[in-house]
C-alpha cells in the first residue's frame, strides 16, 4: 500500500486524471493535484478535501519543480503528450523520482524512448510511458502470452470495444498525431514503423466468447506498436479495433463518456485479445472489463506502487512488460479485469 506517500498527478482534473486520483487514495497514497488550469484544480480540490493543489505549466520548469517537490513519483495524465511528456520527464529527473504516463500517442512514446533512454539508464531513473489501457495492458498481455519464448514471428492485439466515447484529451491527442503523420496511417511491420497512404484492411476477428467473431479495422494502430517491440523480438505487431468503436472515436459528434455507476465508469465494455505466433505455434491471452479510461487508473497506480517498493526488473525507459513481472501484474488486477492465459 501507499503508506501515505505523495504522488504528483499532472493533469489531475482530466477525465483519466480523476480516476487516477481516486485510485491513489484508495491504495493509500496522497495525490498532489497539479496541472495547467488553476481554476479546474480548485474545483477538483473541493471534491477531494485535504489534498494539496500545485498549478504548473510545461513552459515553466520552476512551476513543475514546485509541483513535484516531496513526491515519491509523478503520473502524467495531461495530453497531448507530444507537448507535456518531455517537460514533465525533465522535472522528474531533476527531482530524482520515477515518471509514469498514460500516453496513447504513438509518436510521443517513440520520442520518450529516443530522447531519454540513455539519460535515464545512466541516472538509474525509472520512466514508464504508455502505462495505460492502450500500450500498457496490451504489452503486459503480450509478454505474459510469450512466456518463455525469446522471440515470435508476429503479435496481433485485437480491441473489442462495445463503443468508444472519446474524452476531450483523446480528441486533442488524436489531432496532434494526425498532424504529425501528415494524413498518413501507421503500422509496425518488418521491424519498424511504416507510414502509409492506403486504407487499412477490414477483417473478421475471432474474439473469444461471449463476444465471438466481430468485424474489425485491421491495422488500427495503437501504442502497443511502440511498447511491445521495445523489449520483445517481434517483427510484426498489429492492432485491430472493432468497427463500431472505430466509427465512434472518428465521428466529430460522439459524446464524451457518461458515468453509469458510483465509481464514475461508463457503460463501455472491452475485451483485448492477444495472439502470439511463432513457427506455426500459437499462444493467446485476453482480458475483459469495463471502461478503458477507468481501468487505466489501477494499471497506473499498481505500476507506481511496484516502482516505489522496488518491485521492478530494470531501470531507464521501459514499457510495462519489460519492467514488471507481467503475469503477476495482471493477476494483481483481478478486481478490475477478467483474465485468461493460454500457452
Amino acid at each position: 500500500m501507499g503508506s501515505g506517500q505523495a504522488v504528483a498527478v499532472f493533469g489531475a482534473y482530466g477525465h483519466t486524471g480523476r480516476f487516477v486520483v481516486a485510485q491513489l487514495r484508495e491504495r493509500g497514497f496522497v495525490p498532489v493535484l497539479s496541472g495547467r488550469d488553476a481554476a479546474k484544480l480548485k474545483v477538483l480540490q473541493a471534491s477531494q478535501p485535504g489534498l494539496d493543489v500545485r498549478p504548473a505549466s510545461v513552459g515553466e520548469p520552476a512551476s513543475l519543480d514546485r509541483a513535484l517537490a516531496g513526491a515519491a513519483a509523478v503520473v502524467n495524465c495531461a495530453g497531448p503528450f507530444a507537448t507535456t511528456a518531455a517537460p514533465v520527464i525533465e522535472a522528474a529527473l531533476r527531482a530524482g523520482i520515477p515518471y509514469v504516463d498514460v500516453a496513447a500517442e504513438i509518436e510521443a512514446n517513440v520520442d520518450t524512448f529516443a530522447r531519454f533512454t540513455d539519460r535515464a539508464r545512466a541516472a538509474g531513473a525509472v520512466i514508464v510511458p504508455a502505462m495505460a489501457f492502450f500500450g500498457g495492458l496490451g504489452d503486459l498481455l503480450t509478454t505474459a502470452a510469450m512466456g518463455d519464448w525469446a522471440a515470435a514471428d508476429e503479435v496481433h492485439i485485437a480491441y473489442g470495444l462495445s463503443s468508444w466515447h472519446p474524452t476531450a484529451g483523446t480528441r486533442a491527442a488524436g489531432a496532434v498525431s494526425r498532424q504529425r503523420r501528415g494524413g498518413r496511417r501507421v503500422r509496425y511491420a518488418n521491424g519498424r514503423l511504416e507510414y502509409r497512404h492506403d486504407d487499412p484492411p477490414t477483417l473478421l476477428w475471432p474474439f473469444p466468447d461471449p463476444m465471438g467473431p466481430r468485424a474489425v479495422i485491421g491495422e488500427f494502430t495503437m501504442a502497443d506498436v511502440v511498447t511491445v517491440p521495445s523489449h520483445l523480438s517481434v517483427p510484426e505487431v498489429r492492432t485491430s479495433m472493432t468497427i463500431e468503436a472505430a466509427r465512434d472515436v472518428s465521428a466529430p459528434d460522439t459524446r464524451a463518456p457518461a458515468a453509469v455507476d458510483e465509481r464514475g465508469r461508463s457503460a463501455q465494455t472491452f475485451l483485448i485479445d492477444v495472439v502470439v505466433r511463432s513457427r506455426g505455434t500459437e499462444r493467446r491471452a485476453w482480458a475483459s472489463g469495463q471502461d478503458i479510461y477507468a481501468v487505466t487508473a489501477p494499471l497506473v497506480v499498481e505500476a507506481v506502487d511496484r516502482i516505489v517498493t522496488g518491485r521492478t526488473g530494470t531501470a531507464g525507459v521501459a514499457s510495462a512488460g519489460r519492467i514488471f513481472d507481467a503475469p503477476d501484474f495482471l493477476r494483481s488486477l483481478s478486481a478490475h479485469i477478467s483474465l485468461e492465459l493460454r500457452r
